[in-house]
């Protein structure tokens, strides 16, 4: 063999040799490239099942927290329930004593007025018996203006006092006029000339209007 043939057949058998180890190398990457795929579906199914399982474990702990807040708000419930029970039955309480209350002082309200005219009575029955008795008019007429005057002072001592009326200017918010007749004088036109039934005030309220006679 020619050494030009020598050289050829070495170049022959190095360019098989390098195309075997072409095909190895490209096989082994094939290889490498289907292990990372498999690692990475294995990766990406891992994270789906922790994404699947996730959903459950937070629904859980959401129900756990929406039990216990029911479970406050039923608390909640229950205390504003008997609270409310109580004031009502409180306020019923209340409402019945007050009723109660009420419905004893119009029964008693004129109970120590009563009382406080039963010595006038005392005396009309004292004065009455002296009456049938006595002879003395004098005697009788001032008996008659002590019970009078006592009478009086009683009802001063209760709120109530007279409307003067007489020789005043007649007053519509005191007065009621009965009738007019002419006045005797320029002075007493518009005045009250005679008072037929006297008024009275009982604190600062006419609880009977005076009724007079005006001079026109």
């Amino acid at each position: 063999m020619t050494k030009k043939g020598a050289n050829t057949a070495d170049k022959t058998v190095h360019g098989k040799s390098s195309a075997g180890m072409g095909k190895e190398a490209k096989h082994q990457h094939v290889d490498d490239k289907s292990k990372a795929q498999a690692k990475h579906e294995d990766n990406t199914s891992g994270r789906h099942q922790k994404a699947a399982s996730h959903p459950e474990e937070k629904s859980a702990a959401v129900i756990d927290e929406l039990k216990m807040k029911l479970s406050q708000s039923e608390e909640k419930t229950q205390e504003a329930q008997d609270k409310y029970l109580r004031l009502s039955a409180e306020f019923d309480n209340y409402r019945k004593r007050t009723l109660k209350e009420k419905s004893d002082l119009i029964r008693l309200a004129n109970e120590d007025l009563l009382k406080n005219l039963l010595p006038v009575i005392d005396d009309f029955e004292r004065g009455i018996e002296n009456v049938d008795k006595s002879q003395d008019i004098d005697a009788l007429r001032q008996g008659i203006h002590l019970i009078y005057n006592k009478f009086v002072e009683f009802i001063k001592q209760n709120g109530i006092k007279e409307i003067d009326a007489k020789e005043q200017s007649f007053d519509l918010d005191f007065h009621e006029a009965l009738t007019k007749i002419p006045a005797p004088s320029e002075e007493l036109k518009g005045k009250v000339l005679d008072v037929i039934e006297k008024g009275y005030i009982l604190n600062d309220k006419v609880i009977r209007y005076a009724k007079v006679v005006v001079g026109d």
